[in-house]
């Protein structure tokens, strides 16, 4: 079985943030990456990687008015969909995701210059907030002044 060849490395590791924790991200160093970034989200343990590829894809988007702001839904508007939306066909960057540790781990292995100098593993190893209970309790009810 022959084994596979891969190209030189095409990407640098950064160090990012997701949702205020610790992360990292591939960034492209030469025009023949192909990839446009890679982010790694460490609440789901999962590597977004966006190719440079394009496709024709349906995003729904606010509707405007003449001025450019965003149309007033007037019945059924909620807090979370206060305005009008349509559905508009757009080209898009594809879009992939790694979710098995060491899946993720032969792909920076594989793209990242410098893999063994950067330390993504301190990423990998965050624990998730599978029970966020004891930092958030969410609403209690006051029952007396004290």
């Amino acid at each position: 079985m022959s084994k596979n060849v891969w190209p030189a490395p095409t990407m640098m590791l950064a160090t990012n943030q997701w949702a205020n924790m610790e992360s990292f991200s591939l960034l492209p160093i030469t025009n023949d990456s192909p990839f446009v970034e890679c982010l790694y989200n460490p609440h789901a343990k999962t590597l977004a990687i966006i190719g440079k590829t394009k496709k024709e894809t349906f995003h729904m988007i606010p509707r405007l008015t003449d001025e450019g702001h965003p149309m007033p839904l007037k019945n059924g508007a909620t807090a979370e969909n206060p305005h009008k939306k349509q559905r508009v066909q757009q080209e898009s960057y594809t879009e992939y995701y790694l979710t098995v540790r060491e899946e993720i781990e032969a792909f920076i292995q594989n793209f990242a210059i410098n893999a063994d100098t950067f330390d993504y593993k301190k990423a990998l190893n965050m624990k998730t907030m599978d029970d966020p209970s004891p930092i958030a309790k969410g609403p209690v009810l006051l029952t007396s002044k004290d």
